[in-house]
């Protein structure tokens, strides 16, 4: 885990406060841009410890992605099939959202949560749609141009996974 501001180097490159938080299969660590934080409260209206707690789990989840070899097999789709990598980038981004949707049932089951906290959650992810972020910059909202997923997409897969606490729930890849 790397926390910072402003910017700092990664093994996938330079990140900046603009590239927000990210995992990097390179390096195998999460960066957290704290001033995303913020961002997420102010500019996305995203409130509470558990929206930020969602953010991270997030990013995890691209680990865990990683660890069971989706991350190359989905690679490895995009290289076969340029065309489809806005796509594969949804569906990655989606099943992040709903391993994080799993950590968050386990925080449950631990009797760790607070009243409306899987609340906050499913505002940020939906904060944090494509479509959402597309038409607060406005921009016309463009599906074909997205790369995480609308903001019902996002809650949605959040909470298949907050309701089933199965990662084999989190099969974004065997959806249309």
């Amino acid at each position: 885990l790397v926390l910072f501001t402003g910017g700092t180097q990664s093994g996938c490159g330079p990140a900046s406060s603009e590239t927000g938080p990210f995992y990097c299969p390179a390096d195998q660590k999460v960066y957290l841009d704290l001033d995303f934080f913020k961002e997420l409260r102010n500019r996305f209206g995203a409130q509470g410890d558990f929206a930020e707690a969602y953010v991270i789990a997030h990013e995890v989840g691209h680990h865990v992605q990683k660890e069971t070899g989706i991350e190359a097999q989905v690679r490895q789709l995009e290289q076969q099939n340029p065309d489809r990598q806005n796509e594969l980038s949804v569906k990655t981004e989606l099943q992040a959202d709903c391993l994080a949707g799993v950590w968050a049932q386990s925080v449950y089951k631990q009797g760790n949560l607070d009243s409306g906290d899987i609340d906050e959650g499913l505002k940020a992810a939906a904060a944090v749609g494509d479509d959402r972020i597309q038409a607060s910059a406005g921009q016309d909202v463009n599906p074909e141009t997205w790369t995480h997923g609308s903001a019902e997409q996002r809650s949605g897969w959040f909470n298949k996974g907050y309701t089933s606490g199965d990662p084999a729930a989190c099969d974004t890849f065997a959806t249309s």
